[in-house]
């Protein structure tokens, strides 16, 4: 079907397809309609293996969020996804590689969305990391559903040793975008900080308080309003009222 050439058995039918890849491409080709006459070429869309990957990934976590990582079977996922167990297959050798791709998609896809509701351009360094604190919280059903599929690869994480050296990578990423809102160029720069403020302390104790407030918010034991009042006496403690925020003016020169 490819074009490359086969060994002739010598016993049964010979075979057709070089692998299971080169069959799913020739089944995939069969799907599509015939041109019609006269028609010209058209160029291959370019990105639908990366589309498809996050189809699939999207199952991934609407199973995860509603029913745990545990109900995540090839075949259940291939049924959300409304594709065929084979494409799933085809993209995926394994469950362990599905379901560590969906998590690396996970942060990408929470950040893409984050950017468009954070204003661009904000100088207030406690404006600012109110804006990404309120990004671990369950404001709405998008991040409320990021919070589910969190807290199911973090319970799946602590019995499967493969999927923990993933989840629980070195590198702290939220954490360090915080301690840089708190720090770097930023907050210190402008004075706006309480004297002696460890920034990397304080963004370890924002990070993971704001997500355990916010699981509290999930099971009804919190309401947004109080998890609001204690962040915002984090911030307060960090950023003390009638410190300078946003940046110094510049000195004159004369």
């Amino acid at each position: 079907m490819c074009g490359t050439r086969l060994a002739r058995p010598e016993r049964g039918r010979p075979p057709v397809y070089c692998s299971r890849s080169c069959q799913a491409r020739a089944y995939r080709r069969r799907r599509q309609p015939l041109p019609e006459p006269g028609t010209p070429p058209v160029s291959r869309p370019t990105g639908v293996r990366t589309r498809q990957r996050l189809r699939i990934a999207e199952a991934v976590w609407r199973i995860a969020a509603g029913q745990g990582l545990e109900a995540a079977s090839m075949r259940r996922i291939a049924a959300e996804a409304r594709v065929s167990l084979r494409v799933v297959q085809y993209h995926f050798d394994s469950k362990h590689a599905l379901l560590v791709d969906a998590l690396r998609l996970l942060p990408e896809e929470n950040e893409r969305l984050a950017r468009a509701r954070i204003p661009y351009g904000m100088t207030d360094p406690c404006a600012l990391l109110r804006a990404v604190l309120d990004e671990f919280l369950p404001l709405d059903d998008q991040r409320a559903f990021a919070l589910r599929v969190f807290t199911a690869y973090y319970a799946r994480s602590l019995t499967d040793p493969a999927l923990a050296a993933v989840f629980l990578a070195a590198e702290q990423p939220l954490e360090r975008l915080v301690a840089d809102i708190i720090g770097i160029g930023v907050a210190e720069a402008t004075g706006a900080t309480a004297p002696g403020i460890d920034r990397a302390h304080e963004a370890d104790l924002l990070v993971s308080g704001a997500i355990g407030l916010g699981l509290d918010v999930l099971h009804e034991r919190r309401s947004l309003a109080d998890v609001r009042r204690v962040l915002d006496y984090h911030l307060a403690r960090i950023f003390p009222p009638g410190r300078p925020r946003g940046p110094r003016p510049a000195r004159s020169s004369g």
